[in-house]
């Protein structure tokens, strides 16, 4: 599929040969593929920009030159285009954060993991800024809390085997990955806006923080206040 957008509303008669400014501006041609990437790429910085309500099929359209019903061609309508655009960040991070857990010792699998929600905050910022967002579209996946649960299942086997070493419940690895994962997302969803201090002074603050809590994690931790249920 090719589809084209004029860019030149004037017209000449037939026997008037046109401007080289006029044949530079008369069409530009993209195919299907072409065009869908466009959109996609426009509605990217949009949402990120604006958020989902705050942008429109109008505004999408206009960024790219067409009119509304091409939008509605490739995606259905807003709605089409942000879950897209969500899939496809969910997508980059949690293969970013996968592939980044390649070490044995487990205190350098959490250096991995916090550098690689940081990398992917300094190199995909619009793409984190969305995924920050309530998804406004109804599915399961695409909102921050299903996120951090889903990278919190790439580190809950590596929790679970290390709670077992050291005598306690591998069960509660679950629970521990929630919040682990959890504190470094909230951590980069702060530092998306701070960027100080630098990336690395970050990652260490949060491993400092995740693994001297875990080396001296008591096994059955008591609760030491008034309040006991």
């Amino acid at each position: 599929m090719i589809d084209d957008v004029a860019t030149d509303s004037s017209t000449s008669s037939e026997n008037t040969r046109p401007s080289s400014s006029a044949r530079r501006t008369r069409r530009v041609r993209m195919t299907g593929k072409e065009r869908r990437e466009q959109l996609l790429d426009i509605g990217r910085t949009l949402f990120a920009d604006k958020g989902f309500e705050g942008t429109s099929v109008e505004e999408i359209a206009a960024r790219a030159g067409v009119s509304k019903p091409v939008v509605y061609e490739h995606f259905g309508g807003k709605e089409g285009l942000y879950a897209v655009v969500v899939d496809r960040e969910m997508r980059q991070l949690l293969d970013m954060v996968t592939g980044a857990l390649t070490a044995g010792h487990p205190r350098e699998l959490l250096e991995q993991a916090a550098f690689a929600l940081l990398d992917y905050i300094e190199t995909y910022t619009d793409g984190f800024r969305i995924l920050v967002r309530d998804s406004p579209v109804a599915q399961s996946t695409g909102t921050f809390a299903s996120l951090i649960s889903d990278i919190a299942t790439q580190v809950e086997d590596i929790l679970g085997l290390e709670f077992k070493a050291r005598g306690f419940d591998p069960k509660l690895a679950p629970l521990y990955a929630q919040a682990l994962v959890g504190m470094v997302a909230l951590t980069g969803q702060w530092w998306v806006n701070a960027r100080k201090p630098k990336k690395s002074e970050v990652a260490a603050h949060l491993v400092n923080l995740a693994w001297h809590g875990l080396e001296n994690l008591e096994s059955k931790p008591r609760l030491v206040g008034h309040r006991k249920n």
